[in-house]
């Protein structure tokens, strides 16, 4: 998977921007087929490019669950423009957004999922996180969709295989990323620091000095559980020297006992004992974490390349860059990085409107390139893109993230994205743990060890 992911990367770094003609390979010929009552009352403007008319009289709502709750950043505003314009030109449809943020997203899906009452489309992550879904048949196969309008032909060569099982695709990425640093210069100016860190031990040091003149000194919100562990995966990357560990212990040539692992868990811990992250972190969720930095209140944030956009939209613009996560006692490769294949929209096996919702589905990711693009939040989609982000006005910021994308030479997917979701839970809450009490590391490993092992 990791070689697939290299693949997909590369094309994000052979172009950067988008391919401006890829809404005209939208105009559609699908007429809706669900349990329409047409009585010639049909959608009268003309196809527009990328535009998927339903030709039905009959009023028709889609429930959209999504993770864009904030307003001030170009996903939202991508989201709410892309409903308005399908609104608009299929008035028989209405689009009901539920917009979640992630975690707790994926909590009410659980308990949707348990009833077998999922939304026309929902968000799911790659992987293990979806296949209880895909075995369970709550997802629609979205192949024959894919097959319209080019739409198949959009996406990073092997993106979609993270969200494909038994040679059907049961979900479309709207992401394609890394993680990194984003770093405020101002801050770190203001600091006496000249230059990021390349080591652990530097990004200690450098902790200690934010903390010491009163800044945040990384941003995180660990109410929502994933950023921890996206963060703490970082360091497991570096102690095991470069990717696999997770799919070792899966194939039984390491376990979370695992030098490599205890070793990751007491440098995330002397973050922790140092200083690094706001206090209360976890009361405080996602969303909530990232305005620290992005208000100008944190030195740095460890997060995935799909908030540049949002951080070109705050008070911080301009002043931000973004830096690889450090070796570890001498470990690693700067290069090789935490990867993650979006989040993506997968439809209800169970939806009363199949049919409408893929018309709108369609619709939807055939255009959120274009609209992505103008919104200046194109990097890491994972769509393709092309031409000059420089002459598109994008920020020094996305085009330094876009040739960090240019360095990758492999990487990990996050945990819950590898391990069954009981496994992941645990680890999930074990991580979160961590940031409120200090924790013996062999202790930590073995309750990993112990809930993989019960859950095989």
């Amino acid at each position: 998977m990791v070689s697939k992911k290299m693949k997909a990367t590369s094309t994000i770094a052979l172009s950067a921007a988008l391919v401006l003609s890829m809404a005209a390979c939208g105009n559609s010929n699908n007429e809706s087929k669900g349990d329409t009552e047409s009585k010639g009352n049909t959608a009268t403007n003309a196809p527009d490019a990328g535009t998927t008319k339903t030709e039905s009289a009959k009023k028709v709502t889609i429930t959209f669950q999504n993770i864009y709750p904030d307003p001030a950043t170009p996903s939202y505003k991508m989201l709410h423009e892309l409903v308005d314009q399908y609104e608009k030109e299929n008035p028989n449809i209405h689009i009901e957004l539920d917009t979640l943020n992630t975690d707790q997203q994926k909590v009410k899906l659980k308990t949707q999922a348990a009833s077998k009452e999922i939304p026309d489309i929902t968000i799911v992550n790659p992987a293990a996180q979806m296949k209880p879904f895909v075995d369970a048949k709550l997802f629609a196969p979205l192949n024959d969709m894919l097959d319209q309008n080019g739409l198949k032909d959009t996406y990073q060569s092997g993106l979609l295989d993270y969200y494909s099982f038994d040679g059907n695709v049961y979900a479309l990425p709207d992401g394609n990323n890394i993680e990194v640093v984003y770093y405020n210069k101002e801050l770190f100016e203001q600091a006496g620091i000249k230059d990021t860190p390349k080591t652990f031990d530097e990004l200690l040091q450098d902790v200690k000095i934010f903390k010491a003149k009163g800044i945040t000194p990384i941003a995180i919100g660990e109410k929502d559980s994933w950023t921890g562990s996206f963060l703490f995966m970082n360091i497991l990357l570096r102690t095991n020297g470069g990717p696999g560990f997770l799919q070792d212990v899966l194939d039984g040539k390491k376990t979370f006992e695992d030098p490599a692992f205890v070793e990751a868990v007491d440098r995330f811990q002397d973050l922790v004992q140092a200083g690094a992250f706001p206090d209360g972190a976890t009361s405080i969720d996602a969303n909530a974490g990232g305005n620290i930095f992005k208000s100008g209140k944190a030195a740095m944030w460890v997060i995935g390349s799909w908030e540049t956009g949002a951080v070109d939209a705050s008070s911080v613009a301009g002043k931000a860059g973004a830096f690889q996560f450090p070796s570890v006692n001498g470990k690693g490769d700067p290069n090789e990085f935490m990867l993650a294949p979006g989040s993506a929209f997968a439809i209800s096996a169970n939806s009363e409107h199949l049919q409408e919702t893929k018309d709108f589905l369609n619709f939807f990711t055939l255009n959120l390139p274009k609209k992505q693009f103008e919104l200046k939040n194109a990097v890491g989609i994972g769509q393709k893109v092309e031409g000059d982000l420089k002459a598109a006005g994008y920020s020094d910021l996305a085009i330094n993230i876009s040739g960090l994308f240019n360095q990758v030479k492999g990487g990990d997917l996050a945990f819950d994205n590898t391990m069954n979701p009981a496994t992941a839970q645990v680890h999930l809450s074990s991580i979160q743990n961590l940031f409120v009490q200090k924790m013996d590391s062999a202790q930590v490993a073995k309750e990993h060890q112990t809930a993989f092992e019960a859950n095989k």
